[in-house]
């Protein structure tokens, strides 16, 4: 039975969908003007975990990941490099479909932009206003107000006065109240602009995710995450215009993961201390990433450090190492006692890390017994979770460090090696053996042939 750690309750729960055998899941997704970062990153991994391992558990699952194509960093990057913000947006979306795909993330079954939604986004503020929810300022600008949403807080777990005590929100003589959160902005001039009954302007960011949620998957649905970032305000202000909206309870689970951190500090733009994906990917392989960002648990802080990155590689080569084992992909065998345990360690709110720990143990008896049957296992298992996806000598040959010798370079070497053993002329062997070595190249002499490897 699956359990799941619900941010809202504070407590691991007994996971059971509103619809038997169907699981509905909305996660916040890009805010499209950069490159993603490995923050990023974490968030589109993760997720694509959690959908793949409830269909392993027999759930049809929609799974959403929305765009967030409109704010005021999309409208500066587009001004600053003199293009719109459409042209902007969508150059920045086939960049994150880029990086989902190097780091093998499936796309979501939908994929809803902020954009192609004004009119239900207008449509929804109308409600709240008619329900007295939300106000409209002499400026233009529409708020929500948080004080007529008595549970206000119940996601962060604080009061109003809390939340208003801790917050940054900026002093403005326009709003009732310092939370009220903006629903639809006022344009400036020479900004984007929609028409509506509060004249031009566009959406806040927080109605979005309300509007595009309900669109996809109705106005109740089974679990919805993001970034621990964005549990408040975003998250907080969505469930708040969702319930006044439409008078029902909004999301059963809600799941949040944890930060990256570099030297002790959140990884964010504003800070500037991020890596993007892309900038990753030039020094490494990126099921490396996907192992590095897998093997920590998604609740907990993931510390990014060359070194941490390089272990991760060092890890997922052992793994390999025992995969070289197998043959072929093989149906599960869940009675295996490792099967048993992994499964355990999923069904216990996603634990990776211990998920992990299993496929090494089995890798370990692999190594001892040279099963092909247990090796075949272990790819099997490894491949729930989208490691182990290509043949050990394809990642040998692909990672580690060399002096960028091509491969047909190597084979050569290895060519001329074998001619020198063949004519009993060992001290040329060794010759060659060791100036690839020190040029970062590994062989390794087996009945089927030499295989050569970059060194780890």
């Amino acid at each position: 039975m699956l359990h799941i750690f619900n941010s809202l309750t504070k407590r691991k729960e007994k996971f059971v969908p509103i619809t038997p055998d169907v699981v509905k899941m909305y996660v916040c997704g890009m805010t499209v003007y950069d490159f993603c970062h490995l923050g990023h990153g974490r968030v589109m991994v993760f997720f694509d975990i959690v959908k793949k391992w409830l269909q392993v558990l027999g759930y049809s699952v929609t799974y959403v990941r929305n765009i967030t194509d409109i704010d005021d960093k999309i409208i500066k990057r587009a001004c600053e490099r003199g293009i719109s913000f459409q042209k902007l947006t969508a150059e920045f979306i086939e960049e994150m479909r880029a990086d989902c795909k190097y780091l093998g993330v499936e796309d979501p079954d939908h994929e809803p932009k902020a954009t192609d939604h004004i009119p239900e986004m207008i449509g929804i503020i109308e409600i709240l206003i008619k329900k007295g929810y939300a106000y409209h300022v002499k400026n233009g600008d529409v708020y929500f107000s948080v004080k007529k949403f008595e549970t206000y807080g119940k996601l962060s777990g604080k009061s109003l006065e809390d939340l208003q005590a801790g917050s940054r929100v900026l002093i403005d003589e326009k709003k009732d109240f310092p939370l009220d959160f903006v629903l639809w902005k006022k344009a400036k001039l020479d900004e984007p602009f929609w028409n509506s009954p509060w004249g031009k302007g566009r959406p806040g960011w927080h109605i979005e995710c309300s509007v595009m949620s309900k669109k996809t998957l109705g106005t109740h649905f089974d679990i919805h995450g993001g970034g621990q970032d964005l549990q408040f305000p975003h998250h907080e202000n969505e469930i708040a215009q969702s319930e006044c909206a439409h008078g029902a309870e909004f999301v059963n689970y809600w799941m949040h993961n944890g930060f990256v951190r570099i030297a002790d500090q959140k990884m964010s733009k504003s800070l500037n201390n991020f890596f993007t994906i892309r900038e990753l990917l030039k020094k490494y392989d990126p099921e490396v990433l996907r192992y590095f960002i897998l093997r920590a648990h998604y609740r907990s802080p993931l510390n990014y450090s060359n070194e941490h990155i390089e272990d991760a590689h060092q890890s997922l080569s052992r793994l390999y190492t025992a995969a070289k084992h197998s043959s072929n992909r093989v149906n599960i065998d869940w009675n295996c006692q490792f099967a048993k345990r992994f499964r355990e360690a999923m069904n216990d709110d996603f634990n990776t890390p211990l998920a992990i720990s299993v496929l090494f143990e089995l890798a370990g008896e692999v190594n001892r017994t040279k099963s092909k049957i247990m090796a075949d296992q272990l790819n099997a298992i490894a491949g729930l979770i989208g490691l182990l996806g290509r043949p050990p000598t394809d990642f040998f040959q692909s990672t580690g460090n060399s002096d960028d010798l091509s491969p047909s370079d190597i084979e050569r070497e290895i060519s001329a090696r074998d001619l020198a053993r063949k004519n009993k002329n060992y001290i040329l062997a060794d010759q060659i053996r060791n100036t690839l070595w020190q040029k970062g190249i590994e062989l390794e002499d087996s009945a089927e042939g030499t295989i050569w490897r970059k060194k780890q």
